[in-house]
């Protein structure tokens, strides 16, 4: 049976996009941990199969635990892609009175993104914070007097907490960009992305010359964002994902001429594009499903026309 990592405890968002994530791979057991780099340590150390990490917050942005351990030394691969809404509920236990609530437990972060709800609607009422949702949700549920939490509804469920009110965040628009770690990424579906991550040289136009190649062969960029390279002071690793998959020959192509225009480089892995039913836009690409490669002579790359 498959073991997939998530970081815990049971009940977290983490553990939500696990679930959402299981549903098309069969049997599997949960594995939870308590940071990031215990997480993606135990696929590098194959104590796990595959590891459910946080990558970016629509709001929040990236998560740079995640970002700094993928550029090192451990030869992992992202082999897919979630993205999960992040519904923040005030949750509280069976048969309380939202009238009797004293107290409000949560992560500072889904306290700050529901603060205009609690000076609203709890007026005077007790903040504190812990260190997860879950763990607020557990509490609440042993029994802390007065006490209501702020999590997911997949901790209401764990935990056996009822849903006092739904979606109290005060930004609508919060999804969270999950990736699933492994040894090995996955094989061409058609409609893909690659990340990558890489250092050029402190020279005037080095980054400029770098992004220049996916234009030249028509690669459509979808994120761009930098981390200290930590090795001096000014010297940055720049992490892009881009449409396509590392095997089909325009990418491939692409990415020889970045390894030779940059001092450092690592292909993260190309996996399925995310499907987002929650917008406008179908998929992640640009591509339509199942068109996908299938260009009209004009839009075709230079190595596709010869």
């Amino acid at each position: 049976m498959k073991k997939i990592g998530f970081l815990g405890p049971r009940g977290t968002f983490s553990h939500e996009a696990l679930e959402k994530y299981a549903q098309n791979i069969g049997p599997y057991e949960a594995v939870d941990f308590s940071s990031i780099s215990e997480l993606i340590d135990a696929v590098n150390d194959n104590r796990i199969d595959e590891a459910v990490a946080p990558m970016e917050n629509s709001i929040e942005g990236a998560v740079n635990a995640t970002l700094d351990i993928l550029s090192g030394d451990m030869e992992l691969k992202i082999k897919a892609e979630i993205v999960i809404p992040i519904e923040q509920n005030l949750l509280v236990r069976k048969g309380t009175d939202i009238k009797d609530i004293r107290r409000i437990l949560s992560h500072p972060q889904p306290i700050g993104q529901c603060r205009k709800y609690i000076e609203k609607n709890f007026p005077g009422v007790q903040v504190e914070f812990v260190y997860s949702t879950a763990g607020a949700a557990l509490e609440v549920a042993g029994g802390a007097e007065g006490a209501a939490a702020i999590g997911s509804l997949t901790a209401a469920r764990v935990y056996g907490l009822e849903v006092a009110a739904r979606n109290i965040q005060d930004e609508s628009n919060n999804f969270t960009r999950f990736v699933i770690i492994a040894k090995e990424d996955s094989k061409p579906t058609g409609c893909d992305k690659t990340s990558l991550v890489f250092s050029t040289e402190n020279k005037p136009g080095s980054l400029y010359r770098v992004l220049q190649i996916f234009n030249l062969w028509d690669i459509n960029m979808t994120r761009i964002e930098s981390r200290p390279a930590r090795d001096r002071l000014g010297s940055y690793k720049f992490f892009v994902d881009i449409e396509g998959h590392w095997q089909d020959p325009d990418v491939r192509d692409a990415i020889t001429m970045v390894r030779r225009k940059t001092s450092y480089f690592k292909n993260l892995g190309s996996y399925p594009a995310h499907r987002y039913p929650y917008t406008d836009s179908p998929v992640q690409c640009s591509c339509i499903v199942g068109e996908c490669g299938e260009k009209s002579e004009e839009g075709r790359s230079p190595g596709e026309r010869g």
